[in-house]
């Protein structure tokens, strides 16, 4: 057996508004949360975490953990991990990006990292498309890399640039449940799932949980019609068919967005954005509401279609479904109707139909056998 396995962890960022403020406060409790987990893993030696917050900083050292302080000013991703990985004369690195992993089990963990150990050279990664968790060993390969600016393209650039094969995690409700939008903070709300300082931040929001209640009533029925659009992955759709009896309309769009390039360089196109064109905003509402009854939308395709780059306050309020304080035309009026829909209609990022979807069909499950 190899050398224990060194978990890395980052998280940073410059919350300005208060939804940003408030999506920071349940990601400081996740990671929290997490790292007690990591502590349980007998495979993890040492576990680092990178940020430019300092209350986390303080706190996570309290846990033992080993905190690198960054700033927001020229921070570069792959630079940073690379020169944690030298410092350090890292080997097996399991990397875990924030509060990206908020229901992942010490089991899960320790499967990944005995996979490290017993093996080299080994790349694993919960995404083929865009990774937030990510294992490799050797570590100083990443030397041999064109390093990325974001962490979602680690594992893709680790297998072209370093000749790794990429292996998928085996998918589970810890591997593909992420927390990157208020979204996901209300699945976490209606779910018995998330970890002890998670739970204790989530009470004291005040969340509007009416139509994610109601889509979630709708996915509990029998073979009602639910639709899906966006970055839909052939996982969500298998699990979904397995554990619950329901109907899918699929649109499934530009998956690998970021990671690919695509967005940066302005050339997402979506089927849904060019019908959207052709009908306005209210006949696409309208004929939704004429085929399902419910619907979850990644609703940063169809940004990206249109050419917009909002910021994450915007996208944020418009995942809530507070129209009332958008000023962008288009955004506004898409919330509304989103909002006034006949159906129930949730909007997030990726990880609401991935993730997201992922843990309500848990739930139902759950509470079928209860």
């Amino acid at each position: 057996m190899a050398e224990k396995v060194n978990a890395l962890i980052f998280e940073g960022g410059n919350p300005v508004s208060s939804i940003e403020k408030l999506m920071a406060r349940v990601r400081y409790a996740i990671l929290l949360d997490n790292i007690i987990k990591i502590k349980k893993v007998r495979e993890i030696d040492k576990v680092f975490l990178c940020t430019n917050y300092p209350e986390l900083a303080l706190e996570a050292a309290s846990l033992g953990v080993e905190v690198i302080q960054t700033s927001t000013e020229g921070f570069h991703f792959g630079k940073t991990l690379q020169g944690i990985i030298n410092d350090y004369s890292l080997d097996n690195v399991f990397y875990v990006g924030g509060a990206s992993v908020p229901l992942i089990q010490p089991e899960e963990m320790s499967r990944i990292c005995k996979i490290l150990m017993s093996r080299s050279p080994v790349l694993l990664s919960n995404n083929s498309q865009s990774a937030d968790l990510v294992a490799f060993r050797p570590a100083y390969l990443i030397n041999q890399i064109n390093l990325p600016s974001m962490d979602n393209m680690l594992a893709n650039i680790l297998r072209d640039d370093a000749g790794f094969e990429l292996e998928l995690m085996p998918m589970s409700l810890g591997i593909s449940f992420d927390l990157d939008t208020p979204t996901d903070i209300l699945v976490l709300a209606v779910s018995s799932f998330a970890g002890e300082r998670t739970r204790e931040e989530i009470n004291k929001l005040d969340l509007d949980l009416d139509r994610l209640l109601r889509a979630k009533k709708v996915m509990a029925g029998y073979y009602e019609d639910i639709i899906l659009m966006g970055r839909v992955g052939a996982p969500i759709i298998a699990h979904i068919n397995t554990n619950l009896k329901c109907r899918l309309r699929i649109f499934s769009e530009e998956r690998g967005m970021k990671a690919l390039g695509r967005l940066d360089q302005g050339e997402v196109a979506a089927m849904m954005g060019y019908f959207m064109e052709e009908v306005g905003i209210n006949k696409f509402f309208r004929y939704m509401e004429r085929v399902a009854a419910c619907a979850f939308i990644d609703s940063r395709v169809l940004f990206a279609h249109y050419k917009y780059n909002f910021s994450e306050k915007e996208r944020f309020y418009s995942d809530l479904g507070r129209y009332q304080d958008l000023k962008n035309p288009f955004l506004r009026e898409f919330t509304r109707k989103s909002v006034e829909s006949q159906i129930p209609v949730v909007l997030g990022g990726h990880s609401l139909i991935s993730g997201g979807l992922w843990a309500l069909s848990e739930e139902i499950n759950k509470e079928t056998f209860r």
